[in-house]
């Protein structure tokens, strides 16, 4: 079974309704506010608003089915690119109610899942630990899944105690670039020499490949962009030295 994961950024997407509906009463009142030698333009004030309906309803929907469909397949595509065998202890910074958290979990036997987020919900609609627990305990993980009050750039963890760390859509809402650099830094610590990480995101993707390289991690790429989620998204990757 699969758990309730929510509408991601749901303001934006609120935002973008509210601003096709608008864009379309302004077409509609400019259809029938130009008299006489005005009525074309008019006409053409009145298109240029409905094609910004269009383009803002259209945004929204594109952004709804990334948050029930699209985004199920990326994170399997982020899974992948880890390669984990079962056995890893596994971070998920920023799981929010658990999508690639309990996808984790699912490829696990002997290893452990676990989830560290500040529960913003202005990020993803109904963000919360119930949310996340529920979630496990729907999709039948929640005997290999912990989840952990914390902020990316001071983790309550031990030096070198994950083999795998994953991340999707959540260190973007971090502000300064100085920020955004010291969770990469707690990223690299809390890995295990040799260890994995994928971070999934819309922005700053570059700029997380280039903090990676500063600290020193092996095997950097960027996968992407990808298209099933809006705005579309891409992975960068790499390893701790050993």
């Amino acid at each position: 079974m699969r758990g309730d994961y929510g509408i991601d950024a749901p303001g934006v997407v609120r935002n973008l309704a509210l601003a096709g509906a608008g864009a379309f009463l302004l077409a509609i009142a400019a259809f029938s506010s130009f008299p006489g030698r005005l009525h074309g333009l008019g006409l053409a004030i009145g298109f240029v608003f409905l094609i910004g309906f269009l383009v803002f309803e259209a945004e929204a929907l594109y952004m709804i089915w990334s948050s029930k469909k699209g985004k199920f397949r990326e994170r399997e595509r982020l899974l992948e690119l880890v390669k984990l065998q079962g056995g890893e202890n596994v971070l998920d910074v920023g799981c929010g109610r658990g999508l690639v958290l309990n996808a984790a979990a699912r490829r696990l036997t002997t290893g452990k899942a676990v989830g560290i987020d500040i529960w913003n919900k202005q990020d993803q609609s109904g963000n919360g630990p119930a949310a996340t627990w529920a979630n496990a305990k729907v999709e039948g993980v929640a005997e290999r899944v912990e989840i952990v009050d914390g902020d990316a750039r001071s983790m309550p963890f031990g030096d070198n105690e994950y083999d795998v760390v994953v991340s999707s859509l959540a260190i973007h809402n971090i502000r300064e670039t100085e920020e955004r650099y010291r969770a990469l830094s707690e990223m690299m610590r809390v890995l295990k020499p040799g260890g994995r990480f994928a971070i999934l995101d819309f922005q700053y993707v570059k700029e997380y490949a280039e903090g990676f390289e500063r600290l020193g991690a092996n095997d950097l790429r960027i996968v992407g962009p990808h298209w099933l989620m809006f705005p579309p998204v891409r992975i960068v990757t790499g390893r701790k030295p050993s």
